[in-house]
């Protein structure tokens, strides 16, 4: 009798909601490995907000060596209310994707049957993009600092690092992921009009690319210009590619024209090493402990999660659990407002992933 195949995933439930919706997402794993016949051997990790408190730790270095023997990283949210804002959020986050080298940022945008957008007249064949981020340099690179800082004098300067490597394999990566999923269009969103030397090197480095992908359709959006049309005509856009700061903001638009924060998931990959999956909504303190929060982002990560370690069919019957569950159940996507309680959504699509 062969043996399971089986892969290990560090859990890190966080802060806030976390935790709850973390729960639910596991829920989902599990049932769509044994439908699937693998293994999904769960290691958990106390990293967070209380970690911080009582041990003063954030990210120990025997921590950060032991994620790299993972094959995935799945993250509840972080953000604890007594904790100062940016000793997490640099401490772990961006620690995480720098030291692992988690260089892309990925987003599907992504409208389910039933659920309501703010925009007017669209529909779920309207909203359905991804937005590819570079997600380790930028103006996230952390280099500037402060002179006189404190007196009536002050300079603060933070500067955007852009590599010509970094840039190139964020873009390798856009026209790689359209190919394969059958997409037909990579746009650049940039600002080429005032950061003449940041995306100067963008565009390029996108065209130079483009070239070896003829039947992939190649333009270019300034960033404004995507946020106006990502609300009234999201349809033109199918793959988005852009830079760290760009990327972080458009990627809350579209998390709001899908419905809102409560379905939008993300993953940080590296594709040659170990990537990090997340509901993109933050630890939401208010709901802690409520059985309210949504935990369709999170549950959508792991189905991003098992996609990315080439569990396609896995990550397929979760996904489709998800529009079910949308489409049949949920009265809103709002916490406190589903009709159904976190821990009930949670059982409600692990047993359609189980039982189609």
């Amino acid at each position: 009798m062969n043996e399971l195949k089986s892969y290990r995933i560090a859990v890190m439930p966080g802060d806030g909601t976390g935790p709850e919706v973390i729960r639910e997402a596991l829920k989902a794993l599990q049932a769509a490995a044994a439908r699937c016949n693998f293994k999904a051997e769960e290691v958990h990790y106390d990293l967070g907000g209380d970690r911080y408190l009582r041990t003063g730790e954030v990210l120990p270095p025997s921590v950060l060596e032991e994620l790299k023997g993972f094959d995935a990283i799945l993250l509840g949210a972080i953000g604890h209310p007594d904790v100062k804002p940016g000793i997490l959020e640099k401490g772990l986050l961006l620690a995480m994707r720098f030291q692992l080298d988690q260089y892309i940022n990925l987003r599907p945008v992504i409208l389910y049957p039933g659920v309501d957008t703010p925009l007017k007249d669209k529909r779920p064949e309207d909203i359905n993009f991804v937005v590819i981020r570079e997600n380790t340099e930028g103006l996230y690179a952390g280099a500037g600092g402060f002179l006189r800082k404190g007196t009536p004098q002050e300079v603060a300067i933070q500067e955007s690092i852009n590599t010509r490597m970094g840039v190139e394999r964020c873009v390798r990566f856009a026209f790689d992921f359209c190919r394969r999923n059958q997409r037909k269009k990579v746009t650049l969103c940039g600002k080429t009009n005032v950061l003449t030397f940041a995306f100067d090197l963008w565009e390029r480095t996108f065209y130079e690319v483009a070239r070896e992908y003829p039947e992939i359709t190649a333009d270019y959006a300034h960033v404004d210009a995507t946020c106006m049309w990502m609300v009234k005509n999201p349809e033109w856009f199918d793959v988005i590619v852009t830079d760290n700061m760009f990327g972080d903001i458009i990627t809350d638009l579209g998390g709001m024209i899908q419905g809102g924060m409560g379905i939008a998931a993300g993953g940080n990959i590296n594709p040659e090493g170990v990537s990090m999956f997340e509901p993109i909504g933050g630890s939401a303190p208010k709901y802690t402990g409520q059985n309210v929060i949504n935990p369709i982002a999170a549950i959508g990560a792991a189905q991003m999660m098992l996609e990315q370690l080439g569990e396609d069919t896995a990550g397929g019957l979760i996904g489709n659990a998800i529009r079910k569950a949308a489409a049949r159940d949920l009265k809103s996507m709002s916490a406190g407002k589903m009709g159904y309680g976190t821990s009930e959504v949670g059982d409600l699509i692990a047993k359609y992933v189980s039982v189609d």
